[in-house]
């Protein structure tokens, strides 16, 4: 049975389910499938011995979102090689691409939970009602357990990027 969350989260102050459960840091990370493309899929497995600094955004193509992750591409060329910053979002592989071709966004990769939600369920940010990501952060260090994690309570509230951050240099 599907885990739903209620009263931990709102969208402009209006509240949301949250599908999946609540993680902590030093829980093991979950595995998902998400969408490189419309086929190609990756999965935690493929970023095997690297820190994985994870963005969850709702939609690329809103003024948060694109912000949270021009933020994100910005850190990532001080991060060195062994981190790798990930952007995931619900939206199609192809919108991703366009949005990171016109933002410039070269150091982040970005993925679709469009077709399985697969992250969203498995971490805890699948919305209910609206069928996309909450925002949130989370790090995984090599060995793939949580180091850090950020759940924000309204989704249209920026994320601690020091916090994230700084959980990331700790791992390097």
């Amino acid at each position: 049975m599907t885990q739903e969350r209620t009263g931990v989260a709102t969208f402009k102050g209006n509240p949301i389910t949250l599908i999946g459960p609540e993680l902590k840091a030093g829980d093991k990370a979950p595995d998902f499938i998400l969408n490189k493309d419309l086929l190609e899929e990756t999965s935690l497995k493929d970023f095997a011995g690297k820190i994985k600094l994870i963005s969850v955004v709702p939609s690329l193509d809103t003024r948060v979102c694109d912000a949270q992750t021009r933020r994100f591409n910005e850190e990532a060329a001080g991060l060195g090689d062994q981190v790798a910053v990930l952007t995931i979002s619900v939206d199609l592989p192809f919108a991703q691409a366009r949005w990171c071709g016109a933002a410039g966004i070269d150091r982040v990769i970005t993925l679709s939970d469009y077709k399985y939600h697969s992250f969203g369920e498995a971490y805890g940010v699948f919305i209910k009602e609206l069928h996309l990501d909450m925002r949130s952060i989370f790090v995984i260090d090599a060995d793939d357990n949580l180091a850090y994690v950020e759940y924000l309570g309204e989704m249209a509230d920026h994320p601690d990027y020091e916090k994230a951050l700084e959980a990331v240099k700790k791992l390097i």
